[in-house]
């Protein structure tokens, strides 16, 4: 246990010497970063989410435009969870660096707002949001807000009220490309990053997982806080297999600690 608290502190120092020194920071985050804050892993078997349904009949492009029903049934329980949902202290923390200047762009593959509501301002989402929707006939896009409470609490499918057309989160479902120039965007930063974090993400989903590739082609540093094992364990500069709610707090700690001397924006 001793040993363990004692790599624990020294991956923390590491990882606050290498964001100090650098000067384009991307942080990479998945849904380990929000679980935190009750929101499962809708991926994982054991999440509940899966238990009833088969991802691909309800979760993917070609089944939504042909049965979007299903769809809004399997996902009223996330939406309601993601709804109540608060972001947790490594959220707080992403932001909290941005604002000192330590993090210039933050790349989630999470659809749940959580990084703006703790303050994060340039956030790309790849994976897209639940906070809009878009009417798959006329294509005008709306906020969800204007739909959240009935579907919610009736079930109602939001239907555009233009044109009658159904409409669908703005979230991206299997099978479907990813919003064009945000995907852009974020493999720009990761081109020109010097560090990038990965907190939260096991790097399992493509083309997400590649991003870091990019950086690392380009001679960028890594740290990566995240439970399980990725694959870019023996590349990272520094690995915490740790919750990042519990570390990003910790090294936000020891860069103020240095603040006064060296570390400065």
């Amino acid at each position: 246990m001793g040993s363990n608290r004692e790599a624990i502190e020294m991956g923390v120092r590491n990882a606050a010497d290498i964001i100090c020194a650098s000067h384009q920071t991307v942080v990479l985050t998945g849904a380990g970063i929000s679980t935190p804050s009750g929101i499962p892993d809708f991926r994982s078997p054991d999440s509940g989410l899966w238990g009833n349904y088969d991802p691909f009949e309800v979760a993917s492009l070609s089944s939504f435009r042909y049965n979007p029903i299903r769809f809004y049934e399997w996902i009223r329980t996330l939406a309601g969870i993601v709804i109540q949902a608060q972001p947790n202290q490594a959220h707080y923390g992403i932001a909290s660096l941005e604002e000192l200047g330590f993090v210039q762009t933050v790349i989630t593959q999470n659809i749940d707002g959580l990084h703006q509501r703790a303050g994060s301002k340039n956030v790309l989402q790849v994976h897209g949001s639940m906070e809009s929707m878009s009417c798959v006939r006329c294509y005008k896009n709306f906020s969800a807000k204007r739909f959240i409470s009935d579907y919610l609490e009736n079930g109602t499918i939001p239907i555009c009220p233009d044109c009658g057309g159904i409409l669908k989160p703005d979230l991206v479902l299997m099978g479907e490309q990813m919003p064009a120039q945000t995907w852009l965007q974020a493999q720009d930063a990761c081109k020109k990053c010097d560090l990038m974090i990965i907190a939260g993400s096991s790097l399992e989903v493509l083309p997400v997982a590649g991003l870091p590739m990019r950086a690392l082609q380009n001679g960028a540093h890594l740290i990566l806080i995240n439970y399980s094992e990725t694959y870019l364990d023996a590349r990272a500069d520094v690995v915490l297999h740790e919750d990042v709610a519990e570390i990003i707090p910790q090294i936000i700690k020891q860069i103020n600690s240095e603040r006064s001397g060296r570390c400065k924006r």
